[in-house]
């Protein structure tokens, strides 16, 4: 009975049919279950979401945990390691927001349930893309280094640029997480306008990070793009 009831909950790699349906109600679930996190508002409908999707998520947690000797293959001792395990940990703080008295600011940690997505995509052979996706894990991983500077870069601009403001500006912004906020947004030219320099020396650094954020942001993009091309040549090849 649990060997069947493993076979049902595990995603389908095979097309076991009980396994897609199981597959695609827990999709369904974790969707369903996240969309009050776009209101403000708590409503009647909202709660008897929330009722009846964390419901399903501990019933869920159940079955994995009576099953899991059979997953991790290690007899009695799989009972007490599953709930230490990644997934286990995600399913239980995409829980707790709902089933205890922690505040509405914890309600966040049911995003955690997005993380199973991950899990249950794997039920679906995406045929069609499978290749697209093999040749951007190709370019990932061959230019991970490259990827590597460009982070280090980026991150080193924001911190030197918090620091510059931060001290050429200490009246617009009272904090140094002020000061990395705006180099964050400058980096990525968004500037929302919400934290500005007002003094000619702050616009003049204002200037010059942005002229750099737009180089380090253009930097990973014409790199992953030239790897995608050499993949996509090789494999023509």
């Amino acid at each position: 009975m649990r060997k069947k009831i493993y076979g049902i909950i595990e995603p389908s790699g095979d097309g076991k049919k009980l396994s897609s349906v199981y597959d695609f109600i827990m999709m369904a679930t974790i969707i369903i279950s996240i969309i009050p996190l776009a209101f403000k508002t708590n409503n009647l409908l909202f709660q008897w979401i929330d009722y009846i999707t964390v419901t399903i998520f501990i019933l869920d947690y159940i079955l994995r945990l009576i099953t899991a000797d059979i997953k991790l293959n290690k007899s009695a001792a799989s009972f007490f390691l599953y709930p230490i395990t990644p997934m286990a940990i995600i399913d239980l703080l995409s829980i707790l927001p709902s089933v205890t008295v922690l505040n509405s600011g914890f309600r966040l940690l049911k995003l955690f349930r997005l993380l199973r997505t991950l899990k249950v995509l794997r039920a679906f052979k995406f045929l069609r893309y499978s290749k697209s996706f093999e040749i951007i894990s190709n370019v990932f991983k061959k230019q991970k280094k490259v990827l590597a500077a460009v982070a280090t870069m980026a991150v080193a601009y924001v911190l030197v640029s918090a620091l510059v403001i931060y001290n050429v500006e200490p009246e617009s912004f009272n904090t140094f997480f002020d000061a990395v906020y705006w180099a964050t947004i400058s980096l990525t030219t968004v500037g929302y306008g919400d934290l500005y320099p007002v003094t000619t020396i702050g616009r003049i650094v204002t200037m010059i990070s942005s002229v750099f954020g737009i180089a380090i942001i253009a930097l990973p993009s014409g790199v992953i793009t030239a790897g995608y091309l050499s993949e996509i040549n090789k494999d023509e090849e």
